[in-house]
């Protein structure tokens, strides 16, 4: 079979599969059950480089897959399963298409250039990378997540723009050049934890 199958890719297909589920309930109208799902996604996302490197003689080879079925998962989903959100909550004008793919064409953009940066640094050092250069794409699973909470003191088509305008705010920092310390295992279980509130409101919703 064409590509590698081992233990350090489950989280990454696991991501994608979750996406993929989400977006059916998307369309069912089921905006909680999505959100919920990108939620996962980016819990599935915060270990899959943990386990990847407990893994010990991977080739050359299994790293660079390993770096572009992780990229390529994200961006379905944290480029494109957001938007699909979006328009299934009714943002389907021209203006939040044109938004749309701003987001999607700027997450493609920085994730393409990371793996070309990631790839280089992997022949030069072996240390953990210690900076993100702009926002993670990753940070869409708690960012719009937590804006949908905002249904709690807005009205929905209030809600429902904000989400659209956020996702054109995100879609710059993308691409915008900035430093952002990447999170140890301690950041990353704090993150969890803020995600498993933004669940709770999710469904206390």
């Amino acid at each position: 079979m064409i590509g590698y199958y081992n233990y350090t890719v489950i989280l990454t297909y696991m991501s994608l599969l979750s996406a993929l589920f989400g977006t059916h309930l998307a369309f069912q109208g089921n905006t909680v059950g999505a959100l919920t799902c990108l939620l996962l996604c980016g819990a599935f996302d915060s270990f899959d480089g943990m386990v990847a490197r407990t893994k010990k003689g991977r080739t050359e080879e299994e790293k660079k897959f390993g770096i572009q079925i992780d990229s390529l998962a994200d961006m379905f989903s944290f480029g494109i399963f957001p938007a699909i959100i979006g328009y299934t909550m009714g943002l389907n004008t021209w203006l939040w298409f044109a938004i749309f793919a701003l987001y999607a064409i700027f997450a493609a953009s920085r994730l393409g250039y990371f793996n070309v940066v990631e790839e280089m640094r992997q022949k030069q050092t072996t240390e953990k990378r210690k900076y993100y250069q702009g926002l993670p794409v990753t940070s869409a699973s708690l960012i719009f997540p937590a804006v949908y909470l905002l249904k709690y003191f807005l009205s929905d088509m209030m809600t429902y723009s904000i989400y659209g305008w956020v996702m054109g705010l995100v879609a710059i920092a993308f691409v915008i050049n900035f430093k952002i310390i990447k999170p140890g295992l301690k950041g990353i279980l704090c993150m969890v934890a803020v995600g498993i509130l933004v669940f709770i409101g999710l469904i206390l919703l």
